[in-house]
């Protein structure tokens, strides 16, 4: 845990290791193949590896990435439990059939993991105590059988019971789990205790183990210290993915989505480079995310590299979950415009993309108007009748989707008018008076017409007595 910490940011081209008293506690693969080793002298490692990309070991950066990985894995089971410094404790017993046994749970995980930056080593016993030995031990398992649990205890070495009378009990021949087992519990009992004869009931599952299982915080914050400091987007984006990875299995354990996310990017002087991703509707996906943030990064100007990334997340709420059908309505089917319109504001800005909403005005300048639905918080059902307003007024009255900011005036031959060349009315007129109370009134008479060039024009008339013509929109 101390190194995968210290390395989720960006692969270090560099061999690393974290030191705790002046002595190596952990090194990556290409320490090791330098001869680098657990409990190895700073001043030795360094001789052997000049290069050597050295961490003081972080206590309080280990306990927070624990917590991390505790509250992404609730979303395979409610009931996780923290064994510190380094286990995370999951009872699946009441997730098996949702997600098809033990092996697709540590499929899911290990996957799961290795997006977030992390390995572990997984392991599965009916009890929490012998699961949590075998993962210690190295040993990755699945064991489902009762009966097979202590067959398999006994192979482990003393090491995974952590005590301080491990080398008490190698002086009396004691190497391994079995031999323990096969000790007197009498004499066991009174020269190191009962404390260890509980552990050892408890791992074969002849005493409870209570756990305290672990709550969900109610909102999200995360971040990773980069190894290097990077200033390319790509570089970037791959410490944030392990951030969004991380959030993803947040909020699918808590059944919810979120519509804003806050990422900071720290540096070494200036204030911090902050970025903010609004969405039209509430997510959890980290591709999703990911995407839209390539875009945020790509058009962002850094003032000094990067240090540090956190992502933060206030603003949580559930998830809506649409029913399916028995028979697919193609006619039903709605496009994914929400993402359309995310992936468009990424890129072109927030103030560059609005929604349109109806308003109840006769005028056509002024019978609908711009909305920042991210900002209104508009939700799906209020979209669903927007939807249905339009498409009433559509079925009364037929409207061109492109409106000209100011009615252009027609020229007019022989009473009839002219756009490139004379226009041809095929359908009207609609007549419109309003705005009477507001002094901006109106009165036209509404016509459809072709031009020369097959285009179709909508067109009015004043009804006033020198009834002019105006092109105001032209259909798609």
């Amino acid at each position: 845990m101390p190194l995968e910490a210290f390395q989720r940011g960006l692969p270090s081209p560099e061999p690393c290791a974290v030191a705790e008293r002046q002595r190596l506690l952990v090194c990556d693969a290409k320490a090791a193949a330098r001869g680098l080793r657990s409990g190895l002298s700073v001043t030795a490692a360094l001789a052997l590896a000049p290069g050597l990309c050295l961490r003081e070991r972080d206590a309080a950066a280990e306990t927070e990435a624990l917590l991390g990985i505790a509250a992404w894995a609730m979303q395979c089971t409610p009931n996780v439990a923290l064994d510190f410094p380094d286990l995370v404790l999951l009872e699946v017993s009441g997730s098996l059939k949702l997600f098809g046994g033990l092996g697709e749970i540590e499929t899911r995980l290990r996957r799961g993991l290795a997006a977030m930056g992390y390995s572990g080593r997984l392991a599965a016993a009916p009890t929490a105590r012998a699961a949590s030995w075998f993962a210690r031990s190295g040993k990755s398992c699945l064991i489902a059988d009762a009966a097979l649990l202590e067959g398999e205890l006994r192979a482990l070495p003393l090491s995974v019971l952590q005590c301080a009378e491990e080398e008490a009990l190698a002086s009396i021949g004691a190497g391994s789990i079995g031999d323990l087992l096969a000790l007197p519990r009498d004499g066991l009992a009174r020269r190191f205790g009962q404390d260890l004869l509980a552990a050892l009931d408890q791992a074969l599952g002849r005493l409870p183990d209570p756990r305290g299982f672990c709550v969900l915080p109610e909102t999200f914050c995360a971040a990773i210290e980069l190894p290097a400091e990077a200033t390319q987007a790509e570089a970037l984006l791959f410490a944030a993915q392990r951030l969004l990875a991380q959030l993803e299995g947040f909020l699918a354990a808590r059944a919810a989505g979120t519509r804003r996310l806050a990422l900071s990017l720290s540096h070494r002087a200036a204030p911090a480079t902050r970025i903010e991703l609004g969405l039209v509707a509430a997510c959890r996906e980290a591709a999703h995310f990911a995407l839209l943030l390539r875009e945020r990064l790509q058009q962002t100007a850094l003032p000094e590299p990067v240090r540090a990334i956190a992502l933060e997340v206030q603003a949580i709420e559930p998830l809506a979950h649409s029913n399916q059908n028995l028979f697919s309505d193609e006619l039903q089917q709605e496009g994914n415009w929400p993402r359309l319109v995310e992936r468009l504001r990424s890129r072109l800005g927030a103030a560059a993309v609005h929604g349109i909403v109806l308003c109840a005005d006769h005028r056509p300048e002024r019978a609908s108007v711009h909305l920042d639905r991210a900002s209104a918080h508009l939700d799906r059902a209020s979209a669903q009748a927007e939807l249905g307003a339009r498409q009433l007024a559509l079925d009364f009255n037929l409207r061109p989707f492109w409106l000209l900011e100011r009615p252009q005036a027609l020229e007019e031959n022989e009473s009839i008018p002219c756009h490139h060349g004379p226009l041809k009315l095929l359908a009207g007129p609609e007549r419109i008076e309003s705005g009477w109370w507001d002094g901006a009134d109106v009165a036209r008479d509404y016509f459809i017409a072709r031009a020369a060039d097959e285009a179709l024009l909508w067109i009015y008339r004043e009804r006033s007595p020198a009834g002019a013509w105006y092109l105001h929109g032209i259909f798609s």
